[in-house]
């Protein structure tokens, strides 16, 4: 293996790495990852770490899986490349078919891509063209949550609720509006019930309706909702909240598409976490857990109703990907999702999950930590100034306590996660869906020790 050294200045000289301040850099290492085995990461000198992002919320079955790397290997020797732009090949049949009999509902057709964004983009134009192809052609906007990521595409961008991220590549898209989210701990700030949690998720589904209203039903094609929102550190719907949105959509004819980039694939304990939560929308959107990332896909999955007008004459999607349902990445999906069903992945998650809050629960005691969120295995924890009347942090002591601090911090103390400030700051861990109690531990161990050495700095 090429050395450290070298290493640092070829990737100091011509990589540009992705959502990076490169200038930390300047007078730092670049963290270089070589291997992966399980729920545990080795940089290049060697030092140990606890992945507990699973890569980027990807890797859910683990590092180190060879039987995937050998599927990869075989279907590559066998047929390394083929499109499915009108011709098809076995992997991508196969997968299709195990993603619709898993899907709810009617939700039949898969459409592959290549990664979540493009997944997104995928609905986001599908929406907008069935609506013209039912007479409808007004119906081409889009609503979302406040501080939601739904990726970096412009036609995605212009569905993720953060604005610090879209200001530079305006003029965006235009069709996107946003709507509050589901943060219950912030519910007095935004005027909400804030001592109900079934009152404060009835809110927020109103405000979807609110907007849908406000802009005409005639010109609103979807909504676009996580079932666990992850910028802002893992909101939760609140009971009801996904019943009353689609009682909602259905009424005003407006498609419910569930991004489920993250979440499915056994992050809430479900292949899709809609599921989780006993709604059905009109297409999924997912990606990342699907392969554990051993090689790189996304999925589109739509209803019936949706694909029906493309069945039949002349109607044709103009859309797709050159490595769209890629033989080496289907067939690679297929048998991850096998070590699911024979591991008991899903299964292992739901009954774990109550531990893994439990013992994050632990942390309320710091002064730092105002609340702990989240489901499956997919946590934030928030930090705060002041426990008492939930004060966040200004930008720059943020800026000084994520980036200046924590992030290094817990990376020097072992833990590979996320510290993030798109919203309120807050730690998000997403860990690989193998892990149990005594890896619980190990984590909260490591962020009490940081969290109360970062209090003293503050």
């Amino acid at each position: 293996m090429t050395d450290n050294a070298v290493l640092q200045q070829q990737a100091k000289d011509h990589l540009w790495m992705h959502f990076t301040r490169h200038s930390t850099f300047a007078d730092s290492d670049v963290p270089v990852i070589v291997k992966g085995d399980g729920h545990r990461i080795w940089d290049v000198g060697g030092k140990e770490y606890f992945d507990g992002l699973a890569g980027l919320f990807v890797v859910n079955a683990g590092h180190g899986r060879t039987r995937l790397a050998e599927t990869a290997a075989k279907q590559a020797s066998e047929l390394a490349y083929f499109p499915i732009w009108s011709y098809a090949h076995p992997a991508a049949i196969e997968l299709a078919d195990r993603l619709a009999a898993e899907a709810p509902g009617d939700l039949n057709r898969v459409f592959f891509s290549t990664g979540g964004g493009e997944a997104v983009e995928t609905a986001f134009k599908l929406a907008k063209y069935y609506w013209k192809l039912q007479g409808k052609p007004t119906k081409h906007k889009v609503i979302s949550r406040a501080i939601a990521y739904h990726g970096t595409p412009q036609g995605a961008l212009a569905i993720t609720g953060i604005p610090a991220m879209k200001a530079m590549f305006e003029p965006i898209t235009p069709g996107g509006f946003r709507v509050p989210n589901t943060n219950f701990y912030r519910a007095a700030e935004m005027g909400a019930p804030a001592d109900d949690l079934e009152a404060f998720g009835v809110w927020a589904a109103n405000r979807i309706e609110e907007q849908i209203l406000f802009e005409g039903p005639e010109t609103v094609a979807a909504v676009f909702l996580e079932p666990v929102q992850n910028s802002g550190g893992c909101f939760p719907p609140p009971p009801g909240y996904f019943q009353r949105v689609r009682e909602i959509c259905d009424r005003y004819d407006v498609l419910l598409v569930s991004d489920e980039v993250i979440c499915a694939f056994g992050r809430l304990g479900h292949t899709f976490a809609c599921d989780a939560y006993g709604y059905v929308p009109d297409m999924i959107t997912c990606a990342k857990g699907m392969t554990s990332g051993y090689s790189p896909i996304g999925a589109t999955i739509i209803s019936d109703r949706i694909f029906e007008p493309f069945s039949k004459g002349d109607t044709t999607f103009y859309h797709g990907y050159t490595f769209g349902g890629h033989p080496v990445s289907a067939a690679v999906a297929l048998e991850n999702l096998r070590i699911f069903d024979e591991e008991g992945l899903n299964a292992h998650v739901r009954e774990n999950s109550p531990l893994f809050r439990a013992e994050l629960e632990t942390l309320l005691d710091l002064p730092i930590v105002g609340d702990v969120r989240g489901d499956g295995y997919f946590f934030g924890i928030e930090l705060v100034k002041d426990k008492a009347t939930r004060e966040t942090f200004d930008d720059d002591e943020s800026e000084r306590l994520l980036r200046g601090f924590l992030s290094k911090a817990l990376f020097e103390a072992g833990l590979y996660c996320r510290a993030d400030d798109r919203g309120d700051p807050v730690i998000q861990l997403a860990p690989a869906l193998t892990i149990g109690p005594s890896e619980f531990r190990e984590i909260s161990g490591i962020l009490r020790g940081v969290l109360t050495e970062a209090w003293s700095h503050l």
